[in-house]
């Protein structure tokens, strides 16, 4: 029954751990909220819905302010940086990893499209209040209309795939233009009059994402909150979101395929008996067994290794501002490209394969170890790969980069 979710309380803004961003251990922090993670995974994807108390986790933790200037008072983290951060989360748990990456994507969206003025403000607010961002974009769903009024616009209709809206402080919204066949994209408060989110998502996987339904009744959106405004010519530096995102879904499908990894391993390990006819004592003795984790360790480690590769360039490309080029920009979608396919296969693969290493016991409920799997297929099926590697191969065959779009 889809449901709509009333205002919740929830506890007092957490500050950052020190007045000085440079004392605050991300590392630590990081290792401490997926611990907190983990130890209850299993339980919540059984159950599904809202985690309500584990998003006050992330919020205690300081981390929401990774990627936030300093000056804005943020930590101030590069983006490498926030992808590892992302990358052990979603090791733990890639749906709250999801909601945790999707909040900075706002993040960079504010940073990329807003003007100096708007970071000042909304940013300040962020930091200052702790505040939770979620995502009511989706630039494939067109349903939800921008129409020009007196002081901004208007937006009415649904907006579907709003990952992290449920329980969200902030959110990040577009509308379509019909006369500019172009997007709004603007920022808003979720409790705004007007505002309606359902919690309607029932994916098999990646349960507790709140990626429901977004529905906006003739909701006011002022001039000062509009970060795009239709019809406006991006320039390569602003197409860089599309990157961010993409790459955050690699770092997504990459903790889910390490997350498996050494889940199949420690039950190996620990739990799993030989075959009859291997000879061994143990199963972990079995020449197969080593060789099929060999196997899949070289689907994981040289995805880690692209994708990091792709973080730096990414960085490397922010940091050149304004002065960035086209093909520059080309570049970084290439490499995030390929971290995004090599990162598809690996969480698909280790994912399904792990029950072939571990025995037939393994499919035990209770371990939980079907939610890497259900994870990685739901997760992966965002926007098709086979694309990715057609500007892969584009990019092989005749050098051509790929034209910036709201996935490429």
């Amino acid at each position: 029954m889809t449901q709509v979710l009333p205002l919740q309380r929830r506890a007092p803004a957490a500050r950052l751990p020190s007045d000085e961003p440079a004392a605050y251990d991300i590392v630590a922090a990081t290792e401490t909220l997926a611990q907190q993670l983990a130890a209850t995974a299993v339980e919540r994807d059984r159950r599904g819905g809202h985690a309500a108390h584990e998003r006050e986790l992330i919020r205690a933790s300081g981390l929401l302010a990774l990627t936030i200037p300093r000056e804005l008072g943020g930590l101030g983290a590069d983006w490498p940086v926030f992808y590892r951060s992302l990358r052990r989360l979603a090791q733990a748990d890639s749906a709250l990893a999801h909601l945790f990456g999707f909040h900075h994507l706002q993040v960079a969206g504010l940073l990329l499209y807003g003007s100096a003025a708007q970071q000042q403000r909304v940013l300040k607010e962020t930091t200052a209040g702790s505040l939770f961002w979620g995502n009511a974009l989706n630039p494939a769903d067109k349903r939800a209309l921008a129409t020009p009024t007196d002081g901004g616009w208007r937006l009415n209709g649904p907006k579907s795939f709003c990952s992290g809206a449920v329980g969200s402080d902030r959110l990040t919204v577009s509308g379509w233009h019909a006369e500019t066949q172009s997007l709004l994209i603007a920022v808003l408060p979720t409790q705004r009059e007007g505002v309606a989110v359902l919690s309607d998502w029932d994916a098999f996987g990646q349960k507790q994402t709140d990626s429901g339904t977004v529905e906006f009744d003739d909701v006011f959106v002022p001039h000062d909150d509009v970060l795009v405004a239709p019809g406006t010519v991006q320039t390569p530096r602003a197409t860089l979101r599309s990157q961010v995102a993409q790459l955050i879904m690699a770092n997504l499908y990459l903790g889910i395929a390490l997350g498996a990894y050494d889940e199949a391993r420690r039950y190996t390990r620990e739990q799993s008996r030989p075959w009859f006819a291997s000879g061994v004592a143990a199963a972990a003795d079995d020449p197969y067994v080593q060789h099929r984790y060999g196997e899949l360790w070289l689907l994981v480690r040289p995805a880690v290794a692209v994708a990091d590769a792709a973080a730096a360039r990414l960085d490397l490309a922010l940091r050149q501002g304004e002065s960035l080029g086209a093909t520059d920009r080309g570049e970084v979608a290439i490499a995030v490209a390929e971290a995004k396919v090599l990162s598809h296969r690996a969480a698909i693969e280790v994912s399904s394969q792990l029950f072939e290493l571990t025995g037939a016991r393994s499919t035990s409920a209770r371990h939980g170890l079907d939610r890497y799997w259900r994870n990685a297929r739901v997760h992966t099926l965002h926007d098709p790969v086979d694309y990715k590697l057609r500007d892969l191969g584009r990019h092989q065959l005749d050098g051509r980069v790929p034209d910036p779009t709201s996935y490429s």
